[in-house]
């Protein structure tokens, strides 16, 4: 389909509603359900309609310089006016035409992000600590809500494993580039000799998935155990079967959730965390860019496997999948620059879908 006539069906559905919604004819249902949609296509049909606009100036002003009985002084301003156009043309389609990509249902959605140690022990789980404050730092500029539902440390402080909840506006579509193997370069605080160590953690972003997402039917699909808390804990954790073990039958996951001291809670934070692994095979299932299973997307935490490289001796930061590097590790590594990684691998992934459109 070609652009233009992209463009067409898109104005004429919004003034279709536009006259429906002043009409006064339609049920209270119905009215809200179209007033959704048109608030959704209002910013289209503005660039639509800038875009046009400057289509037809653009027109105009190349008559205006072919005439030869135009003032010379109007020719010089129209010819000034047809070629700052010229520039900007292209830049507008492109934005109308990212508009119009297919919008992933996800994107608004809260996030589950999980974080754990993958190759090389004790320097592994200190990195996981630090990629777990980056996104905390990057969550709080964009006046994002974090909370931990799950937390396994080490003795030196570092996360063997987490799972938190990363709520706000537009989370996941920022979060979700974010999947994969993350790999460091750098001499560990462990290291007495001053050698150069490479470790791993993997990150894993996920949708919140909420209770229309998911239909599980508790009575026949989940095995809920509950059982008594291990680790530090006192009496209260020896006395108390406060921990919940769900089980999945249909599709194997387990999930365990042991933190907070009253098993209903433990409960609540369990069925959140399968919600999002639910909703997420179903979502790898259904889009066929995201058809790999979940173990391929975080990789085995092996050294060799890596979305993005931060090498501390050299200063920089390396995303393998656009090529992208900085040198300002220390200013990603806190969350302030993370937005100059991510930015590109959103650019570059319109980029992807736009060459795939064809209009």
């Amino acid at each position: 389909m070609s652009l233009d006539r992209k463009l067409g069906q898109v104005l004429s559905r919004f003034e279709e509603i536009e006259s429906l919604l002043s009409s006064g004819k339609l049920a209270s249902d119905e009215f809200t359900k179209l007033s959704r949609e048109y608030a959704e296509l209002t910013p289209f049909a503005e660039l639509i309609g800038k875009y046009r606009k400057a289509q037809a100036e653009y027109a105009d002003l190349e008559t205006m310089m072919k005439d030869p009985k135009a003032d010379k002084e109007m020719r010089a301003l129209a010819e000034e006016e047809f070629y700052r156009l010229k520039e900007e043309l292209p830049q507008m389609q492109k934005d109308i035409q990212v508009a119009l990509l297919p919008k992933d249902a996800a994107d608004a959605k809260n996030a589950i992000l999980e974080i754990r140690a993958g190759t090389g022990g004790d320097e592994a789980a200190l990195f996981a600590g630090d990629l777990f404050n980056m996104y905390k730092r990057y969550a709080a500029d964009h006046g994002w809500k974090v909370e931990v539902l799950e937390l396994s440390e080490n003795d030196l402080g570092g996360i063997k494993q987490l799972v938190a909840e990363v709520s706000g506006r537009e989370v996941f579509a920022r979060l979700k580039y974010e999947s994969g193997v993350h790999r460091v370069q750098r001499v560990p605080a462990t290291e007495a000799s001053g050698r150069i160590h490479t470790s791993a953690a993997t990150v894993a972003v996920l949708p919140e998935a909420e209770d229309v997402d998911v239909d599980i039917n508790e009575a026949t699909d989940l095995r809920i155990d509950v059982m008594r808390s291990g680790g530090a804990g006192g009496q209260h954790v020896n006395k108390t079967e406060s921990a919940v073990r769900i089980t999945h039958l249909p599709s194997g996951i387990v999930v365990v959730q042991q933190n907070e001291k009253s098993q209903h809670k433990n409960k609540a934070k369990a069925m959140k965390i399968l919600r999002a692994k639910l909703y997420e095979l179903e979502r790898e299932r259904l889009a066929s860019e995201r058809s790999a299973d979940r173990k391929e997307q975080v990789g085995s935490g092996d050294r060799s496997e890596r979305i993005r490289t931060y090498n501390f001796p050299q200063g920089r930061v390396t995303d393998h999948r656009i090529n992208l590097t900085l040198y300002k590790l220390d200013r990603v590594i806190s969350g302030e620059c993370l937005d100059e990684v991510i930015d590109p691998l959103i650019a570059d992934d319109h980029a992807s879908k736009l060459t795939e459109m064809s209009w």
